[in-house]
């Protein structure tokens, strides 16, 4: 035993410590290993594969590894090669692949006939037609059931929420009468899934299958079809499974099937990390490990080897705000405290962007540098600005979506109205976002005017109009004309306001279910966009210039480039300094996550509290957190869990403070309390508060509240 760890330590340099080593050693039976950030997890599992062979003589092939993304799996592999360079290879794979060799073989031996509709080759499969002439490809079917159910276009906001919907239905196996209680914003979800399961059923004559059918597949066949998984069961002696904190109920339910016989599995993951709950995933699997492996060891392997003193201290306090997990203590041995967490507040948006840029630009080693983010729509004015200064960027989410949104295209085709007013063709696309009230009757009508005059006179002299449409349609006319020449950031704010434009994307949102907050953001980020340009046009081709940027910027992943990123896509992820914006409530925790614990659903608001302690986690010397307290002209409050941050790094009892704000609440104040609004104190009893708020009486923790900044006199 002690010969393999001195023997890899000799050759590779890797020292292992008591707990990875304890981790390597228990090969017989379940064992989960919770793997704080940082903590050596993937070096872990590659020398227990390599113990498992050389050691106690497992066959490579005995051995199988699963993974919950493609790029783990290739970084386990490459990392296998490079400690055991000597020994025959071991499966590593993703639970995807797992289970459509498992799908693949049932349907080879029962002779059914199928097509895959997603993944590589989509656009050759998009070209060959089914009997109603639809395309084989899974987003072209939906786009088809989608228009045939409610009668309008699916925009590709609506498709990635509709495919979210249907891959946390397949992941939580859950049945057709409960399709129904799943919160989405498409119109009758669980309609378009009944008619798009069907058409895979029925509509060609091969079964179609998505990658959500090959784990649903896949775990009903190995139910069902004994023969076959007693095979699976013996191909294996050992199975490891890693980010299984990512991992969704069919994708347990498979890999216990396979473990099932020997009992041999090594679950490797973190609670605490465990931020997918949205697509299906299922953390309290974990917490429920030994119900479905009695007699499990549990291992804690909580020494992080990424950052300093200051950054996992704070971090592992921080996340001790959740209840639901196990209880870890992440710390490190690092002799060097390291600077101190940054915490900066700004008076708005713009100037955070600016604060960034500037720090940035003293970077030596940009490939250091990540600026991590909630949203995707921060990333559009932050990479503006860092291509205004010549700064090179590397985009973890390269989705161009941003560009081709229809409001970014409708934007563009208000622009395009104040060069010409005789194309009808592009007041069809923007007439009903606008005041003016042209039914599609009066549209059509319009078209068929081929006299090469002014579409608003057209529509005054020449189609049947409502009278108090006139008034409308001539005042929108003549806001045209005057916007011809304007400033772009001018003539948004007049779309906006004065042609109604923000008045329809209200009523948009009302019927269609788009977030509003979502759209006002990407009008926002237009504005910033346009933000000193002279022109329109100038506007048209810096949009084209920064789609251009963030194509161009996928090919830097591995130069000397500043990473922008989602919290999401950064995990597993590690760099010397780490900026997280925007950190304000509303964004991070959302409205959404506020809203649900405000009600007693904790849920989001832990998973928001696990995405945060992700970004932080991140950091290697320096992390900054930064907030404002203004965007776009109103007031925004700093995120709760800056303030919790804020009072772990100076607690109350360094300054006294928190203690005298404490203190200051009693019977008969006034306050005003973050979720719950204005209300009146009725009664205090120590700690305990008693409020009365407009929707009842709430009884709260002062210091909490305190801790939190949740709560002030008024």
């Amino acid at each position: 035993m002690t010969s393999f760890f001195e023997r890899k330590h000799s050759q590779l340099g890797v020292a292992l410590n008591e707990i990875q080593k304890q981790a390597v050693l228990h090969t017989e039976g379940a064992v989960l290993l919770l793997a704080s950030p940082g903590s050596g997890k993937t070096t872990t599992m590659i020398m227990r594969i390599g113990y498992l062979i050389t050691e106690q003589g497992v066959q490579p092939s005995r051995i199988k590894a699963v993974t919950f993304s493609r790029a783990s799996a290739n970084d386990m592999k490459e990392r296998y090669l490079r400690f055991f360079p000597e020994l025959p290879p071991v499966q590593f794979s993703t639970i995807h692949s797992l289970a459509y060799e498992v799908v693949r073989e049932h349907f080879r031996k029962t002779g059914v006939p199928y097509q895959m509709i997603e993944g590589s080759g989509d656009q050759e499969r998009a070209e060959q037609k089914g009997p109603e002439q639809v395309p084989l490809h899974k987003k072209a079917i939906l786009r088809q059931i989608f228009k045939s159910v409610t009668g309008e276009n699916m925009t590709d906001d609506q498709m990635d929420e509709l495919t979210t919907y249907i891959s946390y239905v397949k992941n939580k196996m859950l049945p057709p009468e409960k399709w129904g209680t799943v919160k989405t914003g498409i119109p009758n979800a669980e309609v378009i899934l009944s008619e798009y399961e069907s058409f895979k059923q029925s509509g060609h004559p091969s079964l179609l299958i998505d990658f959500d059918d090959m784990l649903t597949l896949g775990n009903e066949i190995l139910e069902r079809d004994a023969v076959l998984l007693g095979k699976y069961q013996g191909k294996y002696d050992y199975i490891l499974t890693d980010e299984s904190q990512d991992t969704s109920l069919v994708q347990h339910a498979m890999i216990e099937k396979l473990a099932r016989k020997h009992g041999n599995l090594c679950v490797v993951a973190d609670d605490d990390q465990s931020i997918y709950s949205w697509r299906g995933a299922e953390p309290t699997y974990l917490l429920n490990f030994r119900e479905a492996f009695p007699g499990a060891a549990i291992l804690f392997m909580e020494q992080n080897y990424r950052s300093t003193p200051q950054i996992v201290n704070t971090a592992n306090e921080f996340i001790r705000r959740n209840k639901n997990r196990y209880n870890k203590n992440m710390f490190t041995e690092r002799s060097e405290a390291g600077e101190p967490i940054g915490m900066r507040t700004f008076a708005d948006y713009k100037s955070q962007t600016r604060h960034v840029v500037e720090e940035i630009r003293k970077s030596d080693k940009l490939s250091e540098v990540a600026v991590l983010y909630r949203n995707n729509s921060s990333s559009v004015a932050l990479m503006n600005a860092l291509d205004r200064a010549g700064i090179p960027f590397y985009m973890k989410d390269t989705d161009n979506r941003f560009f081709s949104h229809w409001v970014v295209e409708d934007i563009l085709n208000f622009m395009r109205m104040t060069f010409t007013d005789k194309r009808p063709d592009i007041l069809d696309k923007i007439h009903l976002k606008m005041a003016g009230y042209i039914s599609k009757q009066q549209m059509a009508a319009l078209k068929e005017i081929q006299n090469n005059g002014s579409v608003f006179d057209n529509l005054l002299n020449h189609v049947k109009l409502q009278d108090y449409q006139r008034g409308l349609i001539q005042a929108n006319r003549d806001i045209f004309r005057e916007m011809s020449g304007m400033p772009p950031l001018q003539a948004i704010r007049v779309i906006r306001e004065r042609l109604g434009y923000e008045k329809a994307l209200d009523k948009m949102c009302e019927w269609l279910g788009f977030r509003k907050e979502f759209l006002i953001g990407i009008l926002n980020t237009l504005e910033d966009i346009a933000d000193t340009l002279d022109t329109m046009e100038e506007f048209a081709n810096r949009l084209k210039a920064l789609e251009s940027a963030l194509k161009t910027s996928k090919r830097r992943k591995d130069a000397n480039a500043v990473t922008l990123s989602t919290f999401h896509s950064a995990k597993g992820l590690e760099f010397d300094k780490v900026y997280m914006i925007d950190l304000v409530d509303g964004i991070i925790p959302s409205s959404e996550d506020i809203k649900k614990n405000a009600t007693g659903d904790e849920a989001l608001m832990e998973e928001a509290v696990r995405l945060f302690y992700v970004g932080m986690t991140r950091a290697k010397s320096q992390l900054e957190l930064l907030t404002y307290q203004e965007r776009d002209g109103e007031k925004v409050a700093e995120s709760r869990f800056v303030s919790h941050i804020r009072s772990i790094v100076k607690p109350a009892s360094e300054g006294g403070e928190q203690e005298v704000e404490a203190a200051a609440f009693l019977a008969g104040d006034q306050v005003r309390h973050r979720v719950f609004g204005q209300g009146e104190v009725r009664s205090r009893h120590g700690d305990l508060i008693d409020i009365a708020f407009e929707q009842g009486v709430k009884t709260l923790s002062v210091q909490t509240c305190v801790e939190m900044r949740l709560l002030e006199r008024v």
